[in-house]
Order: structure tokens, then sequence, then C-alpha cells
């Protein structure tokens, strides 16, 4: 469906400088420990009663079972979960293929991002941004292009490009998960660009897989509108985990069909094994980072909680905190 983003994308080079990638990547500057998957899950089951909403709403076992084997179904035919996801705007393409072209100049690409007044909006908001911290504001998009680089634009044209996938839903359960999904997706991606350095992973393959390893999670919830209609998402503990599970591998699934690099869709896939790739490693504590910055800042969880920052290194302590700051 989005064969092209993954091919654009997919060609960002391993040997970036991570500090194109943007001032905040120094935040990790010594090699990083993830946490045990144990501690994982109790936060990714945390993330997922958050987007539940309260209650403990169970539904009957044939309908847990039906929307599991539904999802099961998807995952070995992920060209039907693909399909449940809409396409991208139009213009990125075009992007993506400037931004890999290096004798496109500055001029061209803002002449080429003005076509869609949304990106320049888009464009011109993330120079502004604390991430980049400009010495006075941007007010011009060409002044915006050269300060955000070709890595920058990169990661931006990946959000803008993503957001309506998990962003944009029809049913009400979908409707009701999908701000927070996407939050969480947009906080993991950018928490793991920065630990990546530290975690010997490519910066960018790290954002890539942090806004991807949801996409399973929409699909999951659009077939729950599908086969059920109670008052409430289903919240019963063992559902819950086995939902998240089958999510994250119909992700990694997805992205393979897409033809993303196998390293972002090994990386989904096995995201919190102890012996995984860098990249998986990375994604699996960039996720837990996101996922507890979203229950602090929702009031879910206290951010004085020790059950917070168990087991975080200071580099992904300074994470955790940077987030908060963007969201600021």
């Amino acid at each position: 469906m989005i064969r092209w983003i993954a091919q654009l994308f997919g060609r960002a080079s391993s040997s970036d400088a991570p500090a194109t990638v943007s001032p905040a990547a120094t935040a990790a500057a010594a090699p990083l420990v993830a946490p045990a998957p144990a501690h994982d899950d109790e936060v990714r089951a945390l993330f997922y009663r958050a987007l539940a909403g309260p209650g403990q709403q169970e539904a009957p076992p044939a309908t847990e079972k039906l929307i599991l084997d539904e999802l099961a179904r998807l995952i070995e035919s992920p060209a039907a979960g693909a399909d449940l996801v809409p396409r991208v705007p139009a213009v990125i393409p075009q992007l993506l293929r400037s931004l890999r072209d290096d004798s496109v100049s500055g001029a061209e690409l803002s002449r080429q991002l003005a076509q869609d007044v949304v990106l320049v909006a888009e464009v011109i908001r993330e120079a502004n941004s604390p991430y980049y911290r400009p010495a006075k504001p941007v007010r011009t998009i060409e002044g915006a292009v050269m300060l955000l680089g070709q890595n920058g634009m990169r990661m931006l044209l990946a959000r803008v490009a993503f957001r309506p996938i998990i962003n944009t839903q029809s049913g009400p359960f979908a409707q009701q998960v999908a701000p927070q999904v996407w939050r969480q997706s947009e906080s993991c991606a950018l928490a793991a660009s920065m630990l990546a350095p530290a975690m010997g992973a490519n910066p960018f393959e790290a954002y890539l897989a942090g806004l991807l390893h949801n996409v399973g999670l929409i699909v999951a919830f659009r077939l729950v509108d599908k086969i059920y209609s109670g008052p409430g998402l289903p919240q019963a503990e063992e559902f819950s985990a086995d939902l998240l599970h089958l999510a994250r591998r119909l992700s990694a699934r997805i992205a393979a069909q897409w033809e993303f690099p196998v390293t972002v869709s090994g990386a989904i896939g096995s995201a919190g094994a102890v012996d995984g790739p860098p990249l998986a490693r990375v994604l699996a504590l960039a996720d837990r980072i996101a996922s507890l910055r979203l229950l602090v800042d929702t009031g879910r969880l206290a951010p004085d909680d020790p059950f917070v920052l168990h087991g975080l290194e200071p580099a992904a302590i300074a994470c955790f905190d940077k987030l908060r700051y963007e969201e600021d």
C-alpha cells in the first residue's frame, strides 16, 4: 500500500551522524541496557488499561476468542490488515524523493513544500519547537528547512505520513484509543531516535520503528469494533495481554508487507527479547519510556511513583524528562 515510503525511508544511511537527527540525540551519551522484559509487560498492561478507560469491562469468552482468532488470521495474511489503514498525503512521495537527491536545493524543496499549507505549518512549527531551540523564531519555510536538515525533514515527513494511519478511525473503540495511541507512537519514535546512538542502532530506523509499532494495535481495535458491541473495551488480563502480543506481531508483518527494511520489521517483532538486535532493544526501551510518559502526563501514575523510573539508567531518565518538555 505505501511501498514508496518504505523504499525511500528505508535507504537512510547507517552512517548518518546522530547529531544530524537533532541536538537531543546527544541525550544518550553512554551505552544503555534495556530494562527487563517483565517490567515492560507491566507497563504495557497499564497502557492498555489507560486506553480501555475506567471500569473492568469483560467480553464473553467466545467473543474474546473470536477477536484473537481474527487477529491471528490477519498475522498470516498481513495484506488484509494493511488494507485497513488509509493512504498518506500525495505530496509526501515527491518530497521524500527530493530529500534523497543531493542536487535538490533548499529553495526547490521549499517550493515543493509550499504546495501543501498543512506541511508548511508543520515544518515551521517543528523548527520553532524546543527540540531545535532556534536562537530566534523561524518565520520562513526556507529557514525551517535549513534548520531541520535532511534527517530532521525525514523524521517530520514520516510523522506527517503516519499520523492519519493511526489517528483517522471510524469505529467507536478505535476512535476512543487513537489519540493516545498516536501520542504514544510519536513519543516512542522520538525517544527511539534519541536512544539509538548509544545502543548501536540507526536513529532514523529507530524513529520509523517507533512510529510503526502500534499500527497492528489500531487494526486490533478496528477488529474489536467489528466484533464486539459492549459498553466498554474488554479488560480481562489474559485477553489484553494476548491482544497486545498479537498486535505487535501484526505490526511487524504489516511493516514487512509494506517492504520496510527487515531491520525495522524485525525490531518490531522481537522488541523486548533479551537477545534481540540493537534496534529491537532500542524500541523496547523507547516504548516503555513513552508509555510511562503518557501514564504520568495523564495522571494515571504519580511522577514520584518508584515504578516509573524503576530500572532506568540516567540517559533513559533524561529521555523521559525530555518527552515531558516536548509535550509542554
